[in-house]
């Protein structure tokens, strides 16, 4: 049996294993910015940043009222930004009291997205990009 004193020195150690690989030393780098669409801040969605040619873990995060942060490899990256909108409502039943679900479509064109053409190149140190996209 360990005395109480290892027991404690083996906890508080394990409590910080996490932490190791985390911060600043992770070979990645911060990237933020704010994103509109058609002048406007979107109230939410997501965006993610892929490698080009695959070099690398993709990353990504959630858009709330037009901003995003995360930590992206440097170097060059595909973009794709998701605008979800609210287009209707259908039943999950066809039961009169069903309850109800939202039908949702992406809000902006396929060239943000599945098919993006959004590029940029993601320096070593912090970055901004924002992006100032159209429905049209």
């Amino acid at each position: 049996m360990m005395p109480i004193s290892n027991l404690c020195w083996l906890a508080a150690s394990l409590a910080f294993i996490p932490a190791l690989g985390c911060g600043a030393n992770d070979g990645k780098s911060a990237v933020s910015g704010l994103v509109t669409v058609d002048g406007s801040p979107v109230s939410g969605g997501s965006i993610s940043f892929t490698p080009v040619g695959g070099r690398g873990p993709s990353a990504g995060g959630m858009i709330s009222e037009g901003r995003y942060q995360t930590r992206v490899v440097p170097g060059p990256v595909k973009v794709a930004i998701s605008v979800p909108k609210v287009v209707g409502e259908r039943k999950l039943y066809k039961a009169a009291n069903s309850p109800v679900q939202h039908v949702i479509e992406e809000a902006l064109p396929p060239r943000y997205n599945e098919a993006t053409e959004l590029q940029i190149d993601v320096r070593e140190d912090s970055s901004e990009h924002n992006f100032d996209l159209s429905t049209s």
